[in-house]
């Protein structure tokens, strides 16, 4: 399933309440003032970073290919008194009149992009949107596969009207030859009008270190550095890997 489809209705308003991972605004501020702005945040989802980035008062728009998790960015800033600017594209045909002194994901959001030729064409369109001499930071993972006593294991939050929210994995299949992980996942609402559930396929993809660069270079961003998640570098491949690409 397209990711632009995934997240919509009850996974959209299921994310932030279950999601288990929220990106650091720091870690992105301190890139932004390191490299300059303007800057443009790729899967900006419902604005994590994105509206605190926006609170320090970078210049930063957001761009994501939900228009449900876009539509919650929208309403979460203007809860928030917070003036921000999203677009409704996808990262493979990005198309925006301004070009960009920093172009980034906050977390490895770019692995939701199904294949090799796909991802290549989000490097290139990554590379149009970039200013000559700008950077680019894309942080990738390559997913373990779901330990078998988590399968149907349900994890639950309240959501903001008070109903109960569920999240289970129902099954996954992993192909090392595709590098591809596809999980069934499925998200429940539990409120005084009877259940809601839905039921997803989740497909990650993900890349070797030698691969992705060929990719990149392709693309005509030249690798600067890989680390892992706190910034150390890596040497070959590893399960997290943040690429700082330059614009050729």
């Amino acid at each position: 399933m397209d990711p632009a489809d995934f997240y919509t209705g009850l996974v959209a308003e299921s994310f932030a309440p279950l999601r288990s991972f929220s990106p650091d605004p720091e870690v992105c501020a301190a890139f932004l003032r390191e490299v300059g702005g303007p800057a443009l945040e790729l899967g900006c989802g419902d604005g994590d970073p994105l509206l605190a980035l926006r609170r320090s008062g970078l210049d930063v728009e957001g761009v994501d290919s939900s228009a449900d998790m876009l539509e919650r960015c929208r309403r979460r800033a203007d809860e928030a008194g917070v003036t921000v600017t999203v677009h409704h594209q996808r990262m493979e045909e990005l198309s925006l009149s301004r070009r960009f002194q920093a172009v980034f994901l906050a977390g490895p959001t770019f692995n939701l992009l199904p294949d090799d030729s796909v991802a290549a064409a989000a490097l290139h369109r990554i590379r149009r949107h970039l200013a000559d001499g700008g950077t680019a930071l894309i942080p990738l993972h390559v997913p373990a596969p779901t330990p078998a006593d988590r399968i149907g294991q349900v994890r639950t939050a309240p959501a903001d009207d008070g109903a109960e929210l569920r999240f289970s994995v129902v099954s996954e299949q992993r192909d090392e030859t595709a590098r591809t992980r596809s999980t069934v996942l499925r998200y429940e609402r539990h409120g005084p009008d009877g259940p809601t559930v839905v039921e997803r396929p989740w497909l990650l993809h993900w890349y070797t270190r030698s691969g992705f660069e060929k990719l990149a270079a392709e693309a005509g961003l030249r690798t600067v550095s890989v680390t892992d998640a706190e910034g150390d570098a890596v040497e070959g491949d590893a399960p997290d890997m943040v690429f700082r690409l330059h614009a050729a």
